[in-house]
């Protein structure tokens, strides 16, 4: 059994939270994480913005405030600068990153990179491509996120009605995707919806007047048949997500993961993308889904989708098969390795 310290300074979550509530997807994965190592025998314990100390599965959490051990054998500070270097004896010591890594390149980052060099953790290829080869750091490994095991067991299901479904962030292309839908989608396909499960909750905001925009304009275009849903867990997610015929995704520079995309695929849901970011890793093109290089192909995909049944089933059982992405034992089992 191995010591492990997992640290984040973002918003305020524990393992209840990343349980019952709506949360992105780097918090997320880190609960996520520090559950599967806890589960293959190890003591985990996290510091972070927590509002109580808990033992929630075999993770003990507590707030930064309360301090943080001063020795483990596996010290992953995540996403923010600041936790780089909080556990002063760490036999190894990563940084995992979550956002495009070009942030890196700014003194406060660089000198706590060259001072402790821990090992840079990315999520895949577009991710490692932000991250320059010249920051000083112990080596670099890229492990993707895993799926969490309720969206990885889905069954073969008949197609459903013409119900296409976003759920990421609603900044990262939700205008674009009401602009497509209102003007090419929607008149293509008359009797199709767009079910909208986003918003600020999930990040832990409590003011973000660009995201209301976004979401107060969704929320007006209902005679196009678009509706707006308050943020769910991931239990209600999964729901959605089985009566959903297509997830609708541009892709974003900023998305090195895109674990919507996953959720959606693994699934069994066909999604249509741009090739922005890390949007394309997450699509088999052509065989699950479409990348679609245009907002005309984009359109055209989607309305392929919402209307040919037997292209959905095609995309569907392929999604099925091909697309159940890693558990998270697995994803420990990588970050585990690292110890050795």
């Amino acid at each position: 059994m191995a010591e492990v310290v997992m640290a984040d300074d973002g918003i305020a979550f524990d393992g209840a939270t990343a349980e019952r509530g709506p949360l992105g997807g780097a918090e997320t994965a880190f609960a996520a994480l520090a559950e599967a190592l806890a589960r293959r025998g190890h003591r985990v314990t996290v510091r972070n913005r927590c509002r109580a100390p808990l033992c929630h599965k075999g993770v003990h959490w507590a707030p930064l405030s309360d301090g943080i051990p001063s020795k483990c054998d596996l010290y992953i500070g995540n996403r923010g600068h600041r936790v780089i270097g909080l556990v002063r004896e760490a036999r190894r010591r990563l940084f995992w990153l979550h956002n495009p890594a070009g942030y890196l390149k700014k003194p406060r980052n660089l000198w706590r990179l060259a001072r402790y060099r821990p090992i840079l953790i990315t999520s895949g290829a577009y991710h490692a491509t932000t991250a320059p080869d010249w920051l000083p750091c112990g080596g670099r490994e890229t492990i993707p996120y895993g799926v969490l095991d309720r969206f990885r067991a889905a069954a073969p299901r008949e197609p459903p009605p013409p119900r296409a479904i976003f759920t990421s962030n609603p900044l990262r292309g939700l205008d674009w995707l009401l602009d497509l839908w209102v003007a090419r989608i929607a008149p293509a396909v008359p009797e199709a919806e767009l079910h909208i499960y986003a918003g600020e909750r999930v990040y832990g905001l409590t003011r973000a007047p660009r995201m209301d925009q976004v979401m107060a304009r969704a929320g007006s275009l209902a005679a196009h048949r678009i509706r707006r849903f308050e943020p769910v867990g991931r239990a209600e997610l999964a729901a959605a997500l089985s009566g959903a015929r297509v997830m609708l995704y541009r892709g974003d520079p900023g998305e090195t993961f895109c674990l919507a995309l996953a959720e959606a695929q693994a699934m069994g849901v066909p999604a249509i993308a741009q090739p922005l970011g890390s949007a394309p890793e997450r699509i088999i093109d052509g065989i699950t889904g479409r990348v679609a290089e245009d907002d005309d192909a984009f359109a055209t995909a989607a309305i392929a989708a919402l209307r040919e049944d037997a292209l959905w089933r095609q995309w569907h059982l392929a999604a099925l098969a091909k697309q159940g992405g890693w558990s998270w034992d697995a994803v420990a089992g990588r970050f585990e390795a690292l110890m050795r």
